[in-house]
């Protein structure tokens, strides 16, 4: 099998649906820490569901041909309102190295899929 942009930008974007709604079922079910995060931050309750809604949705948008590109940009915004609430409530490395490492798998599939839109 021959590597190409087209195969690693679909590998990427399973990858990234299966992040994204894996995030999405955590923060809409409240799972975890994540109902004493949001509480601790000062954002209301509905903040984690609203959040948890716009991850599925951007899962659900990166597993389509011709809507990964919308999916992509909720998830970049999802990931930039992620990583801005852990860096002014200066969250532990821990807490950021996840959103890191989301944020970069976003860009990394951002510049895998606009080359071959591109042509």
């Amino acid at each position: 099998m021959t590597w190409n942009s087209a195969s690693v930008d679909s590998i990427l974007a399973i990858v990234l649906a299966a992040l994204f709604a894996v995030a999405g079922v955590i923060n809409l079910a409240g799972l975890g820490p994540v109902k004493r995060d949001f509480a601790r931050w000062g954002y209301p309750k509905w903040l984690r569901w609203l959040c948890g809604a716009l991850e599925l949705s951007s899962a659900a948008f990166l597993l389509g041909q011709q809507t990964r590109l919308l999916g992509l940009a909720l998830a970049a915004v999802v990931m930039i309102g992620a990583l801005f609430t852990l860096l002014r409530n200066r969250e532990p490395f821990g807490h950021l190295a996840p959103a890191l490492a989301f944020s970069a798998l976003v860009v990394l599939s951002v510049a895998c899929s606009i080359p071959q839109r591109l042509t």
